[in-house]
């Protein structure tokens, strides 16, 4: 059963019996939630781990918490790796938030040809990618999620064909696929890769790359979805088929 106790993100685990929460994190709990002298809490790593707590003591902007209990939640064996297409404003960062509710457990934002965004090498381009990242962290506490997705650094189409040496399995969302995403045959284990692209639609060299490096394109369904919405739909599809939601 998924905890029902709000959840706030720490770099470590307390390792005693009392901890305190403060910077961001406890200004939130103490500040914005009100919590107060025995109201009980989750504190998470983000990695998997789990603590929670209740509170002892409330500052303004600090809360004093003794340790109840520790979990340990296990990676699940089929993990879902998003390659996210670049998206305009901030519906980027509406796919991030979707995705990671739905269970992504990782991220590669993807400078496909015909993205509208353009992330440079730059300090644009730092925040840009902060803010995804930011809204995963958001998301996966809003969702109480154990594990954040990790968001990793853009890549072009060669890379990401590259990386699909190690996956299980590779879709691409595309409405020339031959199958049905309920047809295709999915591993029980490993990484699944799921490749979204932009609102403009994958270009034939960049589909002709992923296929050549073993990615399958896909139907998602009849209709068309925006870029930013797809992954979550594809993501709640493969949670239902395998074991991932049981």
């Amino acid at each position: 059963m998924p905890s029902t106790l709000p959840v706030f993100s720490v770099d470590e685990l307390p390792a005693g019996t009392h901890t305190r929460l403060d910077g961001p994190e406890g200004k939130h709990a103490a500040t914005v939630r009100r919590m107060r002298s025995g109201a009980r809490l989750t504190l998470s790593d983000g990695r998997g781990g789990l603590a929670e707590c209740r509170v002892v003591e409330a500052g303004r902007d600090v809360l004093e918490l003794e340790v109840l209990d520790r979990q340990r939640v296990p990676e699940p064996e089929l993990r879902v790796r998003l390659v996210q297409a670049l998206v305009k404003g901030d519906r980027g960062e509406l796919a991030v938030e979707l995705a990671t509710e739905a269970g992504v457990d990782s991220i590669t934002p993807w400078r496909a040809e015909r993205c509208v965004a353009k992330w440079d090498d730059g300090p644009r381009g730092a925040k840009a990618l902060e803010r995804w990242r930011n809204s995963a962290r958001q998301a996966a506490k809003q969702a109480r999620r154990a594990w954040t997705p990790v968001v990793e650094d853009p890549a072009g189409t060669s890379a990401v064909a590259e990386s699909l040496s190690d996956c299980a399995a590779a879709l691409v969302l595309h409405g020339s696929g031959e199958l049905a995403l309920p047809e295709v045959p999915l591993p029980r284990q490993g990484r699944l890769t799921v490749v979204v692209g932009p609102e403009g639609g994958v270009t034939d060299g960049e589909l002709d790359a992923l296929t050549a490096a073993g990615a399958r394109p896909v139907r998602l369904g009849p209709e068309v979805l925006r870029a930013s919405t797809a992954g979550a739909v594809a993501l709640g599809a493969l949670g239902a088929m395998t074991e991932r939601w049981r």
